[in-house]
């Protein structure tokens, strides 16, 4: 089933069970599926790779503006946003362990043999293709550059 069917769905039930924040969410969801779409010309679908990437986005944009409405001492602001992210990350892949991730980018190094910070880009476009959606891209690089290093 593809996401936007998925969250057809999800919006239905949270529309009969009058639950304002999920609703919100997955409207953000349909919103960003539907401009995805539409900025290549045509009505195709995404691909679920790209379906990942949008999800990554709002849950990292929530995460900060949670972050930023906490440090402002509005919790009556960070909390939606905590919900709604709780909400979008029902519909990513389950994330991989810190130690997990960390031993799949030293097999990369240690595949390409890579050594020294010059050879990060290359480590980390290798380990983004192969974690893609397991891990976010922020903790990816951290391994690398304390890998290298």
């Amino acid at each position: 089933m593809s996401l936007s069917i998925q969250i057809m769905e999800e919006i239905k039930t949270a529309m009969r069970a009058k639950d304002t924040v999920t609703l919100e969410a997955l409207r953000a969801i349909k919103s960003e599926i539907l401009l995805a779409q539409t900025a290549t010309g045509s009505k195709e679908e995404i691909t679920t790779e790209d379906e990942i990437k949008l999800l990554q986005k709002l849950v990292k944009t929530r995460k900060d503006s949670a972050k930023i409405f906490t440090e402002q001492n509005r919790l009556d602001l960070a909390t939606p946003e905590l919900a709604q992210i709780a909400v979008i990350e029902k519909f990513l892949p389950a994330q991989l362990s810190e130690a997990e991730v960390e031993a799949v980018i030293a097999k990369i190094i240690a595949d390409t043999g890579a050594t020294g910070i010059a050879a990060m880009g290359k480590v980390m476009g290798l380990a983004a293709a192969q974690l893609g959606g397991t891990a976010e891209g922020k903790t990816i690089s951290a391994l690398v550059k304390k890998l290298l290093v």
